[in-house]
Protein backbone atom coordinates (compact mmCIF):
# COMPACT_ATOMS: atom_id res chain seq x y z
CA UNK A 1 0.00 0.00 0.00
CA UNK A 2 1.40 3.38 -1.00
CA UNK A 3 0.67 6.61 0.84
CA UNK A 4 1.27 10.26 -0.12
CA UNK A 5 4.42 11.76 1.28
CA UNK A 6 4.44 15.42 0.32
CA UNK A 7 6.26 18.49 1.47
CA UNK A 8 4.20 19.23 4.59
CA UNK A 9 5.62 16.45 6.75
CA UNK A 10 9.14 17.16 5.51
CA UNK A 11 8.89 20.86 6.32
CA UNK A 12 7.49 20.29 9.80
CA UNK A 13 10.07 17.60 10.50
CA UNK A 14 12.87 20.02 9.67
CA UNK A 15 11.36 22.60 12.01
CA UNK A 16 11.10 20.08 14.83
CA UNK A 17 14.66 18.91 14.26
CA UNK A 18 15.83 22.51 14.40
CA UNK A 19 13.92 23.03 17.67
CA UNK A 20 15.66 20.00 19.12
CA UNK A 21 19.05 21.51 18.34
CA UNK A 22 19.95 18.89 15.73
CA UNK A 23 21.55 19.64 12.40
CA UNK A 24 19.11 18.41 9.75
CA UNK A 25 21.76 17.60 7.19
CA UNK A 26 21.72 13.87 6.66
CA UNK A 27 24.55 12.09 8.44
CA UNK A 28 25.90 15.22 10.13
CA UNK A 29 24.27 14.93 13.54
CA UNK A 30 24.96 12.29 16.14
CA UNK A 31 21.43 11.36 17.20
CA UNK A 32 20.07 8.12 18.59
CA UNK A 33 19.62 6.50 15.21
CA UNK A 34 18.14 3.11 16.05
CA UNK A 35 14.69 3.04 17.66
CA UNK A 36 13.03 -0.17 18.84
CA UNK A 37 9.31 0.00 19.62
CA UNK A 38 8.03 -2.89 21.71
CA UNK A 39 4.29 -3.31 21.24
CA UNK A 40 1.96 -2.40 18.41
CA UNK A 41 -1.66 -1.26 18.59
CA UNK A 42 -2.60 2.38 18.36
CA UNK A 43 0.30 3.62 20.49
CA UNK A 44 3.00 1.62 18.70
CA UNK A 45 1.91 2.39 15.15
CA UNK A 46 1.14 6.05 15.80
CA UNK A 47 4.68 6.34 17.17
CA UNK A 48 6.32 4.48 14.28
CA UNK A 49 4.40 6.51 11.68
CA UNK A 50 5.20 9.83 13.31
CA UNK A 51 8.91 9.07 13.68
CA UNK A 52 9.17 8.06 10.02
CA UNK A 53 7.31 11.21 8.94
CA UNK A 54 9.61 13.34 11.11
CA UNK A 55 13.00 11.76 10.46
CA UNK A 56 12.55 9.56 7.37
CA UNK A 57 15.59 7.31 6.79
CA UNK A 58 17.76 9.23 9.25
CA UNK A 59 16.27 7.09 12.03
CA UNK A 60 15.93 3.31 11.86
CA UNK A 61 12.59 2.18 13.35
CA UNK A 62 11.82 -1.44 14.26
CA UNK A 63 8.48 -2.39 15.81
CA UNK A 64 8.10 -5.73 17.56
CA UNK A 65 4.59 -6.88 18.42
CA UNK A 66 3.25 -10.18 19.62
CA UNK A 67 0.85 -12.16 17.52
CA UNK A 68 -0.65 -13.56 20.73
CA UNK A 69 -1.12 -10.57 23.03
CA UNK A 70 -4.30 -8.68 22.16
CA UNK A 71 -4.76 -4.94 22.37
CA UNK A 72 -7.38 -3.08 24.39
CA UNK A 73 -8.75 -1.77 21.10
CA UNK A 74 -11.64 0.33 22.45
CA UNK A 75 -10.06 3.79 22.27
CA UNK A 76 -12.23 5.07 19.45
CA UNK A 77 -12.79 8.75 20.30
CA UNK A 78 -10.33 11.63 20.25
CA UNK A 79 -9.59 15.28 21.01
CA UNK A 80 -9.86 17.74 18.13
CA UNK A 81 -6.06 18.18 18.30
CA UNK A 82 -5.70 14.77 16.62
CA UNK A 83 -6.05 16.49 13.26
CA UNK A 84 -2.47 17.74 13.74
CA UNK A 85 -1.31 14.12 13.79
CA UNK A 86 -2.83 13.36 10.41
CA UNK A 87 -1.65 16.69 8.98
CA UNK A 88 1.88 15.87 10.12
CA UNK A 89 1.68 12.57 8.27
CA UNK A 90 0.37 14.48 5.23
CA UNK A 91 -2.84 12.43 5.24
CA UNK A 92 -6.17 13.83 4.13
CA UNK A 93 -9.43 12.67 5.67
CA UNK A 94 -10.42 10.85 2.50
CA UNK A 95 -7.12 8.93 2.68
CA UNK A 96 -7.78 7.28 6.03
CA UNK A 97 -11.34 7.83 7.32
CA UNK A 98 -13.18 5.34 5.06
CA UNK A 99 -10.57 2.68 5.83
CA UNK A 100 -11.18 3.11 9.58
CA UNK A 101 -15.00 3.42 9.55
CA UNK A 102 -14.42 6.89 10.96
CA UNK A 103 -16.99 9.58 11.72
CA UNK A 104 -16.88 13.14 13.05
CA UNK A 105 -17.10 14.08 16.71
CA UNK A 106 -18.23 17.63 17.50
CA UNK A 107 -18.70 17.26 21.24
CA UNK A 108 -19.14 15.01 24.25
CA UNK A 109 -22.78 14.57 25.27
CA UNK A 110 -23.41 13.96 28.99
CA UNK A 111 -26.71 12.25 29.77
CA UNK A 112 -28.26 11.90 33.24
CA UNK A 113 -25.30 13.42 35.10
CA UNK A 114 -27.53 16.08 36.63
CA UNK A 115 -30.79 14.14 36.72
CA UNK A 116 -32.57 11.50 34.60
CA UNK A 117 -33.56 12.88 31.22
CA UNK A 118 -31.15 15.83 31.33
CA UNK A 119 -28.26 16.20 28.90
CA UNK A 120 -25.68 18.80 27.95
CA UNK A 121 -22.78 19.09 25.53
CA UNK A 122 -19.11 19.86 25.91
CA UNK A 123 -18.46 21.04 22.32
CA UNK A 124 -15.26 21.71 20.37
CA UNK A 125 -16.09 25.38 20.04
CA UNK A 126 -14.61 28.54 21.49
CA UNK A 127 -16.89 30.58 23.69
CA UNK A 128 -17.64 34.01 22.22
CA UNK A 129 -16.83 37.22 24.09
CA UNK A 130 -19.18 40.18 24.41
CA UNK A 131 -18.09 43.48 26.00
CA UNK A 132 -15.01 41.72 27.36
CA UNK A 133 -16.94 38.92 29.12
CA UNK A 134 -17.45 35.33 27.92
CA UNK A 135 -20.94 34.59 26.67
CA UNK A 136 -21.30 31.94 29.38
CA UNK A 137 -21.13 34.75 31.96
CA UNK A 138 -23.88 36.56 30.10
CA UNK A 139 -25.87 33.32 30.09
CA UNK A 140 -25.67 33.12 33.88
CA UNK A 141 -26.86 36.73 34.04
CA UNK A 142 -29.67 36.58 31.43
CA UNK A 143 -30.70 32.88 31.25
CA UNK A 144 -32.24 33.03 27.74
CA UNK A 145 -33.21 29.34 28.20
CA UNK A 146 -32.28 26.36 30.37
CA UNK A 147 -29.78 25.11 27.76
CA UNK A 148 -26.49 26.96 28.13
CA UNK A 149 -24.94 24.76 25.45
CA UNK A 150 -27.50 25.61 22.75
CA UNK A 151 -27.60 29.27 23.74
CA UNK A 152 -23.80 29.73 23.75
CA UNK A 153 -22.60 27.30 21.07
CA UNK A 154 -23.67 26.41 17.53
CA UNK A 155 -22.35 22.84 17.71
CA UNK A 156 -24.92 21.70 20.28
CA UNK A 157 -27.69 22.14 17.71
CA UNK A 158 -25.65 20.33 15.05
CA UNK A 159 -25.23 17.39 17.42
CA UNK A 160 -28.94 17.24 18.24
CA UNK A 161 -29.70 17.24 14.48
CA UNK A 162 -26.92 14.69 13.69
CA UNK A 163 -25.33 17.03 11.17
CA UNK A 164 -21.92 16.71 9.53
CA UNK A 165 -19.57 19.69 9.92
CA UNK A 166 -18.81 19.42 6.20
CA UNK A 167 -21.00 19.84 3.13
CA UNK A 168 -21.14 17.05 0.56
CA UNK A 169 -18.52 18.88 -1.51
CA UNK A 170 -16.14 18.71 1.46
CA UNK A 171 -16.28 22.39 2.39
CA UNK A 172 -16.47 23.34 6.06
CA UNK A 173 -19.77 24.53 7.49
CA UNK A 174 -18.65 28.09 8.27
CA UNK A 175 -18.08 28.81 4.57
CA UNK A 176 -21.77 29.73 4.41
CA UNK A 177 -20.95 32.93 6.26
CA UNK A 178 -18.74 35.63 4.78
CA UNK A 179 -20.09 38.78 6.42
CA UNK A 180 -18.23 40.55 9.18
CA UNK A 181 -20.61 39.43 11.92
CA UNK A 182 -19.66 35.76 11.60
CA UNK A 183 -17.42 34.44 14.36
CA UNK A 184 -17.32 30.78 13.41
CA UNK A 185 -13.99 31.21 11.63
CA UNK A 186 -12.34 31.42 15.04
CA UNK A 187 -13.01 27.73 15.53
CA UNK A 188 -11.11 26.54 12.48
CA UNK A 189 -7.57 27.67 13.30
CA UNK A 190 -5.17 24.90 14.18
CA UNK A 191 -2.41 26.28 16.35
CA UNK A 192 -0.81 23.77 18.71
CA UNK A 193 -0.97 23.88 22.49
CA UNK A 194 -4.70 24.50 22.67
CA UNK A 195 -4.52 28.19 21.74
CA UNK A 196 -7.40 27.87 19.30
CA UNK A 197 -10.19 25.38 18.76
CA UNK A 198 -10.85 23.25 15.70
CA UNK A 199 -14.56 22.33 15.60
CA UNK A 200 -14.37 18.55 15.46
CA UNK A 201 -12.44 15.42 16.34
CA UNK A 202 -12.92 11.85 15.11
CA UNK A 203 -14.38 8.51 16.03
CA UNK A 204 -12.61 5.55 14.41
CA UNK A 205 -12.08 1.84 14.81
CA UNK A 206 -8.81 1.59 16.69
CA UNK A 207 -7.77 -1.77 15.23
CA UNK A 208 -8.32 -0.50 11.69
CA UNK A 209 -6.33 2.67 12.36
CA UNK A 210 -3.44 0.57 13.67
CA UNK A 211 -3.62 -1.56 10.51
CA UNK A 212 -3.69 1.53 8.29
CA UNK A 213 -0.70 3.09 10.07
CA UNK A 214 1.18 -0.20 9.83
CA UNK A 215 1.08 0.18 6.06
CA UNK A 216 2.03 3.84 6.29
CA UNK A 217 5.08 3.21 8.48
CA UNK A 218 6.28 0.08 6.68
CA UNK A 219 6.04 1.85 3.30
CA UNK A 220 8.40 4.45 4.74
CA UNK A 221 10.97 1.95 5.92
CA UNK A 222 9.85 0.85 9.38
CA UNK A 223 10.64 -2.80 10.11
CA UNK A 224 7.73 -4.89 11.40
CA UNK A 225 8.46 -8.02 13.42
CA UNK A 226 5.69 -10.26 14.74
CA UNK A 227 7.34 -11.97 17.67
CA UNK A 228 7.19 -12.40 21.44
CA UNK A 229 9.66 -10.56 23.66
CA UNK A 230 11.01 -13.09 26.16
CA UNK A 231 13.48 -10.91 28.05
CA UNK A 232 14.59 -7.29 28.42
CA UNK A 233 18.37 -7.16 28.85
CA UNK A 234 19.98 -4.31 30.79
CA UNK A 235 23.62 -3.22 30.62
CA UNK A 236 25.92 -2.33 33.51
CA UNK A 237 24.36 1.15 33.80
CA UNK A 238 20.85 -0.25 34.04
CA UNK A 239 19.96 0.91 30.52
CA UNK A 240 18.18 -1.31 28.03
CA UNK A 241 20.77 -3.09 25.92
CA UNK A 242 18.45 -5.23 23.83
CA UNK A 243 15.30 -7.31 23.92
CA UNK A 244 15.37 -11.05 23.35
CA UNK A 245 12.61 -12.41 21.12
CA UNK A 246 11.41 -15.96 20.53
CA UNK A 247 12.02 -16.06 16.76
CA UNK A 248 14.40 -13.19 15.92
CA UNK A 249 16.81 -13.43 18.83
CA UNK A 250 18.37 -10.24 20.18
CA UNK A 251 17.16 -6.88 18.90
CA UNK A 252 19.50 -4.03 19.79
CA UNK A 253 18.76 -0.34 19.69
CA UNK A 254 19.71 3.10 20.97
CA UNK A 255 16.24 4.19 22.11
CA UNK A 256 13.55 1.76 23.26
CA UNK A 257 9.88 2.75 23.31
CA UNK A 258 7.54 0.83 25.59
CA UNK A 259 4.09 0.43 24.00
CA UNK A 260 3.21 -2.75 25.87
CA UNK A 261 0.05 -1.36 27.47
CA UNK A 262 -0.84 -1.73 31.14
CA UNK A 263 1.91 -4.36 31.54
CA UNK A 264 4.63 -1.74 30.92
CA UNK A 265 7.13 -4.54 30.30
CA UNK A 266 10.14 -2.29 29.83
CA UNK A 267 9.50 0.77 31.99
CA UNK A 268 7.81 -0.68 35.07
CA UNK A 269 8.86 -4.33 34.98
CA UNK A 270 12.44 -4.28 33.66
CA UNK A 271 13.50 -0.81 34.83
CA UNK A 272 11.42 -0.79 38.01
CA UNK A 273 9.99 2.70 37.55
CA UNK A 274 7.22 3.25 40.15
CA UNK A 275 3.59 3.74 39.18
CA UNK A 276 1.54 6.50 40.85
CA UNK A 277 -2.09 5.49 41.31
CA UNK A 278 -4.95 7.98 40.86
CA UNK A 279 -7.46 5.64 42.52
CA UNK A 280 -7.91 7.89 45.55
CA UNK A 281 -9.53 10.52 43.35
CA UNK A 282 -10.72 8.51 40.31
CA UNK A 283 -12.10 5.16 41.53
CA UNK A 284 -13.35 3.74 38.22
CA UNK A 285 -10.97 0.88 37.50
CA UNK A 286 -12.95 -1.52 35.29
CA UNK A 287 -14.86 -1.60 32.02
CA UNK A 288 -16.83 -3.99 29.86
CA UNK A 289 -17.12 -3.21 26.15
CA UNK A 290 -19.25 -4.38 23.22
CA UNK A 291 -18.97 -3.86 19.47
CA UNK A 292 -22.55 -3.73 18.25
CA UNK A 293 -23.37 -4.07 14.52
CA UNK A 294 -26.04 -1.58 13.49
CA UNK A 295 -27.74 -0.30 10.37
CA UNK A 296 -26.37 3.20 10.73
CA UNK A 297 -28.51 4.49 7.88
CA UNK A 298 -31.59 3.67 9.94
CA UNK A 299 -30.11 4.56 13.33
CA UNK A 300 -28.35 7.76 12.29
CA UNK A 301 -24.86 8.86 13.33
CA UNK A 302 -24.87 11.42 16.12
CA UNK A 303 -21.64 13.45 15.78
CA UNK A 304 -20.58 13.17 19.40
CA UNK A 305 -19.43 10.72 22.03
CA UNK A 306 -22.18 10.09 24.59
CA UNK A 307 -21.46 9.42 28.27
CA UNK A 308 -24.60 8.17 30.04
CA UNK A 309 -24.47 8.07 33.84
CA UNK A 310 -25.31 4.73 35.49
CA UNK A 311 -25.61 3.52 39.08
CA UNK A 312 -21.88 2.79 39.47
CA UNK A 313 -20.24 4.69 36.61
CA UNK A 314 -21.17 5.60 33.07
CA UNK A 315 -21.65 4.08 29.60
CA UNK A 316 -19.94 5.38 26.48
CA UNK A 317 -21.62 5.29 23.07
CA UNK A 318 -19.44 5.92 20.01
CA UNK A 319 -21.08 5.76 16.57
CA UNK A 320 -18.90 4.54 13.72
CA UNK A 321 -19.96 4.21 10.09
CA UNK A 322 -20.82 0.53 10.44
CA UNK A 323 -21.43 -0.11 14.13
CA UNK A 324 -21.67 1.24 17.65
CA UNK A 325 -18.81 1.00 20.11
CA UNK A 326 -20.11 0.97 23.67
CA UNK A 327 -18.88 0.14 27.13
CA UNK A 328 -19.62 0.51 30.83
CA UNK A 329 -16.87 2.17 32.90
CA UNK A 330 -17.37 1.39 36.59
CA UNK A 331 -15.71 0.96 39.98
CA UNK A 332 -15.39 -2.66 41.07
CA UNK A 333 -16.06 -1.66 44.70
CA UNK A 334 -19.60 -0.72 43.66
CA UNK A 335 -20.38 -3.16 40.86
CA UNK A 336 -19.35 -6.69 39.86
CA UNK A 337 -18.28 -7.56 36.30
CA UNK A 338 -21.44 -9.65 35.91
CA UNK A 339 -23.65 -6.75 37.01
CA UNK A 340 -21.79 -4.39 34.69
CA UNK A 341 -22.22 -6.64 31.67
CA UNK A 342 -25.90 -7.16 32.42
CA UNK A 343 -26.43 -3.39 32.74
CA UNK A 344 -24.61 -2.74 29.46
CA UNK A 345 -26.56 -5.37 27.54
CA UNK A 346 -29.86 -4.01 28.88
CA UNK A 347 -28.76 -0.53 27.81
CA UNK A 348 -27.85 -1.67 24.29
CA UNK A 349 -30.90 -3.86 23.78
CA UNK A 350 -31.41 -6.76 21.33
CA UNK A 351 -28.83 -5.45 18.82
CA UNK A 352 -26.04 -6.46 21.20
CA UNK A 353 -27.32 -9.89 22.08
CA UNK A 354 -24.64 -11.73 20.08
CA UNK A 355 -21.82 -9.26 20.72
CA UNK A 356 -18.90 -10.65 22.69
CA UNK A 357 -18.14 -8.81 25.91
CA UNK A 358 -14.59 -7.59 26.49
CA UNK A 359 -13.87 -7.15 30.21
CA UNK A 360 -11.01 -4.78 31.01
CA UNK A 361 -9.18 -4.00 34.23
CA UNK A 362 -7.81 -0.47 33.97
CA UNK A 363 -4.66 0.79 35.64
CA UNK A 364 -5.56 4.37 36.58
CA UNK A 365 -2.62 6.69 37.18
CA UNK A 366 0.78 7.38 35.67
CA UNK A 367 4.35 6.17 35.79
CA UNK A 368 6.42 8.48 37.97
CA UNK A 369 8.60 9.18 34.94
CA UNK A 370 7.74 8.11 31.42
CA UNK A 371 11.34 8.47 30.18
CA UNK A 372 13.94 6.53 32.17
CA UNK A 373 17.51 6.06 30.86
CA UNK A 374 17.05 5.09 27.19
CA UNK A 375 13.44 3.90 27.51
CA UNK A 376 10.34 6.02 26.81
CA UNK A 377 6.85 4.73 27.60
CA UNK A 378 4.02 5.87 25.33
CA UNK A 379 0.36 4.97 25.72
CA UNK A 380 -1.04 2.84 28.55
CA UNK A 381 2.46 1.99 29.79
CA UNK A 382 2.96 5.69 30.50
CA UNK A 383 -0.38 6.48 32.10
CA UNK A 384 -4.14 6.28 31.76
CA UNK A 385 -7.29 7.75 33.19
CA UNK A 386 -10.85 6.61 32.52
CA UNK A 387 -11.90 7.54 28.96
CA UNK A 388 -14.53 10.08 30.01
CA UNK A 389 -13.09 12.81 27.79
CA UNK A 390 -11.35 10.59 25.20
CA UNK A 391 -7.89 11.36 26.53
CA UNK A 392 -6.13 8.05 25.77
CA UNK A 393 -5.19 8.81 22.17
CA UNK A 394 -4.53 12.44 23.12
CA UNK A 395 -1.92 11.18 25.63
CA UNK A 396 -0.28 9.14 22.87
CA UNK A 397 -0.25 12.00 20.37
CA UNK A 398 1.11 14.50 22.91
CA UNK A 399 3.84 12.10 24.05
CA UNK A 400 5.00 11.46 20.46
CA UNK A 401 5.17 15.18 19.72
CA UNK A 402 7.21 15.73 22.87
CA UNK A 403 9.55 12.86 21.99
CA UNK A 404 10.28 14.33 18.57
CA UNK A 405 10.82 17.75 20.08
CA UNK A 406 13.21 16.39 22.74
CA UNK A 407 14.71 13.58 20.67
CA UNK A 408 18.11 12.62 22.14
CA UNK A 409 21.53 12.52 20.60
CA UNK A 410 24.25 10.07 21.63
CA UNK A 411 25.24 12.34 24.52
CA UNK A 412 21.84 11.71 26.15
CA UNK A 413 21.67 15.15 27.72
CA UNK A 414 19.32 14.77 30.72
CA UNK A 415 17.66 18.09 29.88
CA UNK A 416 15.76 16.40 27.04
CA UNK A 417 14.56 13.65 29.35
CA UNK A 418 13.57 16.00 32.17
CA UNK A 419 11.64 18.36 29.91
CA UNK A 420 9.82 15.41 28.35
CA UNK A 421 8.88 13.96 31.74
CA UNK A 422 7.65 17.32 32.97
CA UNK A 423 5.47 17.90 29.90
CA UNK A 424 3.93 14.40 30.05
CA UNK A 425 3.30 14.56 33.81
CA UNK A 426 1.65 17.98 33.55
CA UNK A 427 -0.77 16.72 30.90
CA UNK A 428 -1.70 13.64 32.92
CA UNK A 429 -2.14 15.58 36.18
CA UNK A 430 -4.17 18.27 34.42
CA UNK A 431 -6.54 15.72 32.90
CA UNK A 432 -6.85 14.08 36.31
CA UNK A 433 -8.09 17.35 37.79
CA UNK A 434 -10.52 17.87 34.93
CA UNK A 435 -12.07 14.42 35.32
CA UNK A 436 -12.43 14.81 39.08
CA UNK A 437 -14.34 18.02 38.37
CA UNK A 438 -16.90 16.03 36.33
CA UNK A 439 -17.92 14.06 39.42
CA UNK A 440 -17.88 16.99 41.81
CA UNK A 441 -20.00 18.99 39.37
CA UNK A 442 -22.60 16.28 38.76
CA UNK A 443 -25.77 16.88 40.79
CA UNK A 444 -26.71 13.19 40.60
CA UNK A 445 -26.78 11.61 44.09
CA UNK A 446 -29.27 8.74 43.88
CA UNK A 447 -26.81 5.89 44.62
CA UNK A 448 -23.96 5.31 47.05
CA UNK A 449 -21.49 5.61 44.15
CA UNK A 450 -22.70 9.09 43.20
CA UNK A 451 -22.93 10.26 46.80
CA UNK A 452 -19.37 9.09 47.41
CA UNK A 453 -18.09 11.07 44.42
CA UNK A 454 -18.71 14.22 46.47
CA UNK A 455 -16.75 13.05 49.52
CA UNK A 456 -13.57 11.61 47.98
CA UNK A 457 -10.25 13.41 48.26
CA UNK A 458 -9.98 16.42 45.98
CA UNK A 459 -6.54 17.55 44.79
CA UNK A 460 -5.65 20.65 46.81
CA UNK A 461 -5.11 22.87 43.78
CA UNK A 462 -8.48 21.85 42.30
CA UNK A 463 -10.30 22.56 45.56
CA UNK A 464 -8.86 26.07 45.58
CA UNK A 465 -9.81 26.62 41.95
CA UNK A 466 -13.40 25.50 42.52
CA UNK A 467 -13.80 28.15 45.21
CA UNK A 468 -12.64 30.75 42.67
CA UNK A 469 -14.98 29.40 39.97
CA UNK A 470 -17.99 29.74 42.26
CA UNK A 471 -17.43 33.48 42.09
CA UNK A 472 -15.98 33.82 38.57
CA UNK A 473 -16.12 31.27 35.78
CA UNK A 474 -12.80 29.68 34.75
CA UNK A 475 -10.39 31.67 32.63
CA UNK A 476 -6.84 31.10 31.42
CA UNK A 477 -5.43 32.33 34.73
CA UNK A 478 -7.55 30.16 37.03
CA UNK A 479 -7.22 26.71 35.42
CA UNK A 480 -4.12 24.55 35.73
CA UNK A 481 -1.29 26.77 34.42
CA UNK A 482 0.53 24.01 32.52
CA UNK A 483 -0.59 22.79 29.12
CA UNK A 484 -2.96 19.82 29.38
CA UNK A 485 -5.02 20.15 26.21
CA UNK A 486 -8.10 21.81 27.72
CA UNK A 487 -9.11 25.48 27.48
CA UNK A 488 -11.17 27.36 30.11
CA UNK A 489 -14.28 26.78 27.97
CA UNK A 490 -14.12 23.05 28.75
CA UNK A 491 -14.27 23.73 32.49
CA UNK A 492 -17.15 26.18 31.99
CA UNK A 493 -19.21 23.52 30.22
CA UNK A 494 -18.75 20.88 32.92
CA UNK A 495 -19.57 23.36 35.69
CA UNK A 496 -22.63 24.75 33.92
CA UNK A 497 -23.88 21.34 32.82
CA UNK A 498 -23.39 19.35 36.02
CA UNK A 499 -25.44 21.62 38.26
CA UNK A 500 -23.96 20.66 41.66
CA UNK A 501 -21.63 23.63 42.16
CA UNK A 502 -23.32 27.04 42.62
CA UNK A 503 -22.14 29.61 40.08
CA UNK A 504 -22.57 33.35 39.82
CA UNK A 505 -22.08 35.78 36.93
CA UNK A 506 -19.55 38.55 37.25
CA UNK A 507 -21.07 41.41 39.32
CA UNK A 508 -19.82 43.84 36.67
CA UNK A 509 -22.42 42.55 34.20
CA UNK A 510 -25.11 44.30 36.18
CA UNK A 511 -23.51 47.59 35.16
CA UNK A 512 -23.00 46.77 31.46
CA UNK A 513 -25.57 47.16 28.68
CA UNK A 514 -26.65 43.62 27.71
CA UNK A 515 -28.01 44.48 24.24
CA UNK A 516 -24.95 43.11 22.42
CA UNK A 517 -25.14 39.89 24.43
CA UNK A 518 -28.79 39.43 23.51
CA UNK A 519 -27.88 40.02 19.86
CA UNK A 520 -25.16 37.37 20.10
CA UNK A 521 -27.56 34.81 21.58
CA UNK A 522 -29.92 35.50 18.69
CA UNK A 523 -27.10 35.27 16.14
CA UNK A 524 -26.12 31.83 17.45
CA UNK A 525 -29.71 30.62 17.28
CA UNK A 526 -30.10 31.91 13.71
CA UNK A 527 -26.84 30.33 12.58
CA UNK A 528 -27.76 27.02 14.14
CA UNK A 529 -31.11 26.90 12.33
CA UNK A 530 -29.51 27.78 9.00
CA UNK A 531 -26.77 25.18 9.37
CA UNK A 532 -29.18 22.43 10.39
CA UNK A 533 -31.17 23.17 7.22
CA UNK A 534 -28.14 23.22 4.90
CA UNK A 535 -25.74 20.56 6.19
CA UNK A 536 -26.09 16.84 5.37
CA UNK A 537 -26.39 14.31 8.13
CA UNK A 538 -23.31 12.28 9.00
CA UNK A 539 -24.39 9.12 7.22
CA UNK A 540 -25.06 11.02 3.99
CA UNK A 541 -21.66 12.68 4.14
CA UNK A 542 -19.63 9.53 4.74
CA UNK A 543 -21.61 7.47 2.26
CA UNK A 544 -20.78 10.18 -0.29
CA UNK A 545 -17.10 10.17 0.74
CA UNK A 546 -16.92 6.41 0.22
CA UNK A 547 -18.43 6.68 -3.23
Amino acid sequence: MLFPHGTLATRIARELIAISGMDNRMGEFDMAKKVVIVGGGTAGWMTASYLKAAFADRVDVTLVESGKVGTIGVGEATFSDIRHFFEFLDLREEDWMPACNATYKLAVRFENWREPGHHFYHPFEQVRTVEGFPLTDWWLQNRPSDRFDKDCFVLASLCDAERSPRHLDGSMFENDYVDGSDNLHRMTMSEHQGKTQFPYAYHFEAALLAKFLTGYAVDRGAKHLIDDVRHVALDDRGWVSHVVTAEHGEIHGDLFIDCTGFRAVLLNQALGEPFISFQDTLPNDSAVALQVPQDMFERGIRPCTTATAQEAGWIWTIPLFNRIGTGYVYAKDYCSPEEAERTLREFVGPAGADAEANHIRMRIGRSRNSWVNNCVAIGLSSGFVEPLESTGIFFIHHAIEQLVRHFPDQAWNPVHRDQYNSAVANVQEGIREFLVLHYLSAARSDTRYWRDTKTRRVPDALAERIEQWKVQLPDSESIMPYYHGLPPMSYMCILLGGGAIPLRPSPALGLVDDSLAREEFQLIADKARTLVDKLPNQYEYFASLRR
